[in-house]
């Protein structure tokens, strides 16, 4: 009856890129528009020259559809970039396209705040939203205004 593996068994944490570990469970109200957002304070991936760690808070937002992630898996799934050397835009583009994969949200977005190396920070932004839908023109909306008003960062 219960198909989620990771809620409520033993952790068992990949130091190596792990979708796999992504777990999904059905929206018990899938004609209802409502946001669920993340906020994982903790990452941490390296930097694929250096191998630098580098840090950040990702910040996931989503309006589900049929399919919902459930949060253990995510963050397992988000602590297995932790040897995952790739820049910082490319974290954010995987995560966002790994989540859409697993379920197929009507809208969806990632955003990055890293902490500064070398002198600067960077803030990757991406979204989604289904397209031919209100959710792709939302996307578009929010990809136009996602830095007008930014909040508050005190992670850094």
């Amino acid at each position: 009856m219960n198909e989620l593996k990771q809620l409520g068994n033993e952790t068992n944490y990949s130091f190596d890129y792990s979708p796999e570990v992504l777990e999904a469970f059905d929206n018990k109200h899938p004609d209802n528009d409502y946001w669920v957002k993340f906020n994982a304070p903790e990452f941490t991936s390296l930097c694929p020259i250096t191998g630098q760690p580098d840090f950040a808070t990702i910040y996931i937002s989503y309006v589900p559809g049929k399919k919902m992630v459930e949060s253990k898996s995510l963050k397992l799934y988000l602590f297995s970039f932790r040897n995952r050397g790739d820049f910082h835009e490319d974290c954010i583009n995987i995560i966002m396209k790994d989540l859409i994969g697993l379920m197929n949200p009507k809208y969806i977005e990632v955003w990055g705040k890293f902490l500064p190396r070398g002198g600067i920070s960077i803030d990757p932004y991406a979204n989604y939203g289904q397209p031919g839908t209100k959710y792709e023109e939302l996307a578009w909306f929010r990809m136009q205004r996602h830095d007008l008003n930014p909040e508050r960062v005190d992670n850094r």
